[in-house]
């Protein structure tokens, strides 16, 4: 009495077949289960044995044993639950194992018999598409594994309606796709008073996916103008929104099969742990850069975070995902993402204006900068200083310009770069996301330009790293203007954006 039950684990957002082996064999009654499983999957074989009582069936007074094949993979979750439960019926002669052989099984089961959510079902039913697999998945995950684009799923509510399914041949109404609701301006950029300098460092920043960096006093608009950026990037593609959800289902975030359609705007409070940035724990969950993947990471405060914290984040910045390395697991997870940071001058936040300032200043303001790295800074594209608003700007009753005509303008500009890098054969659609090879063969400097960048390096010490992000920075400027080459003015704008520290005048 042996059957075989087709399940998954999960290694990140990467999805591994299991194969639940369900032995019942005669000799002292007990239940056991193998292949390395954990705490969580130790305890399912208390939850099966209540949700069979509750069908009206009980486990055979002999010897089970469950084994969760491949062996050497160390099995993590609840979703466990049910492909040992069917595997039991099956072993059982209670329903059919051969309605099982193209099915992967997922979920995790109450003590009633219910059939509760779990996390992943979105990556586990797009891995089971591709391998011409259904999947038997949660009622209320049923929409969601829909979006897989697997015609086969199956999504009990109970274990009883399961048995009702295979058994007596009742017929589940197909999962139904939930219409994807494109949200409307949150928060509309035309509602910061003044800032000018800042809302054109902001929409560069937008329409190139470069890293930016904005220090001012409390109270002149750093957080407003962040908040601002989800809403100037166009909407999410197709894929993105698949490539979003299947983070935020192995995380557990995804609520009655509603996919992410809005670009993530992750805000951690300063006091956030390294693996909570960038994921890590028990079971190496995503944090929140992966969280922040396809949107925008605000940092406010950032001089508050752990200094190892921020340190964890400039590989990530570089490659577009982060690898969580534990003794018996190594994860990766996606990490492209724009990183929006803001801090005060210094730890009194009022350094260069007078009457306001602490009596410490200026050594104050490098204290305050020094808690942050250098090789961080370089990172950073744009740094931008955001004055105290004056009470003149207040006052005005006139608007600003808003985010809808300003996302026209990206738009535009992202359309530019992707028409670019595809005619250059590279997997790229960002200016930020461009080598140095790839800038040497898209980017056109005029001869004074050229001159200019060569001499402000030279003067401003830049790194090599920090020499490519003006490039890319000047790259997305010129997109902005609708032209091919790079001029004088697009150089110097794109220098006047690089980091230097901040002094008393």
């Amino acid at each position: 009495m042996l059957a075989r039950i087709p399940t998954v684990a999960f290694k990140g957002i990467d999805v591994l077949p299991i194969v639940a082996e369900v032995y019942i064999a005669n000799g002292l009654p007990s239940f056991t289960i193998v292949g390395l499983p954990d705490k969580a999957v130790g305890e399912s074989k208390e939850r099966v044995r209540a949700a069979l009582g509750s069908v009206g069936l009980s486990l055979p007074s002999k010897r089970i044993t469950v084994n969760l094949a491949p062996a050497d993979v160390v099995k993590e979750g609840s979703h466990f639950d049910l492909p040992i439960a069917v595997g039991l019926l099956c072993a059982m002669g209670i329903v059919p194992v051969e309605h099982f052989e193209k099915l992967c099984v997922i979920g995790e089961l109450g003590l009633d018999g219910r059939i509760a959510p779990i996390s992943g079902v979105l990556p586990a039913a797009m891995s089971a598409n591709a391998q011409g697999f259904g999947i038997v998945c949660p009622k209320p995950q049923g929409s969601e594994a829909a979006w897989s684009g697997n015609k086969n799923i199956i999504a009990p509510d109970s274990l009883y309606e399961l048995i009702l399914c295979f058994k007596e041949g009742k017929i589940l109404p197909p999962p139904v796709l939930k219409k994807i609701d494109r949200p409307s301006v949150v928060k509309d950029i035309k509602e910061v008073k003044g800032q000018e300098n800042a809302k054109r460092a902001i929409e560069i920043a937008a329409a190139g996916g470069h890293n930016l960096l904005m220090v001012g006093p409390p109270g002149s608009g750093k957080s407003m103008l962040a908040s601002c950026i989800p809403d100037l990037l166009p909407p999410l593609t197709t894929q993105e929104i698949l490539e979003i959800s299947m983070i935020h289902s192995v995380a557990g975030l995804l609520r009655d099969g509603n996919l992410i359609t809005q670009r993530p705007f992750r805000a951690p409070h300063h006091s956030a742990s390294m693996p909570a940035l960038i994921g890590g724990g028990h079971k190496a969950n995503p944090g929140e850069i992966s969280l922040a993947h396809n949107g925008v990471l605000f940092l406010d405060e950032l001089p508050e975070f752990s200094r190892i914290a921020l340190d964890s984040l400039r590989q990530p910045l570089e490659t577009g995902e982060v690898s969580i390395a534990r003794a018996n697991l190594h994860v990766t997870y996606p990490a492209r993402f724009q990183l929006i940071a803001a801090m005060n001058p210094c730890r009194c936040g009022y350094l260069g204006i007078n009457g306001q300032e602490c009596s410490r200043a200026p050594r104050c303001a490098e204290e305050y900068q020094s808690k942050i790295s250098g090789p961080l800074f370089d990172r950073m594209d744009i740094y931008i200083e955001v004055p105290a608003v004056s009470p003149w700007d207040l006052a005005k009753a006139q608007e600003g310009e808003s985010s809808q005509s300003i996302a026209i303008r990206i738009g535009e500009a992202l359309n530019r770069q992707k028409h670019r890098y595809k005619k250059a054969q590279v997997n790229i659609t960002k200016n930020a996301q461009a080598t140095p090879s790839i800038l040497a063969q898209t980017v056109k400097l005029s001869c004074e330009a050229e001159d200019i960048l060569n001499k402000a390096a030279e003067k401003m010490h830049l790194s090599a790293r920090g020499y490519h992000r003006v490039l890319r920075v000047a790259r997305t400027i010129a997109d902005l203007c609708a032209q091919d080459n790079i001029s004088v003015l697009h150089i110097s704008e794109a220098l006047s954006y690089r980091y230097r520290r901040i002094t008393r005048d």
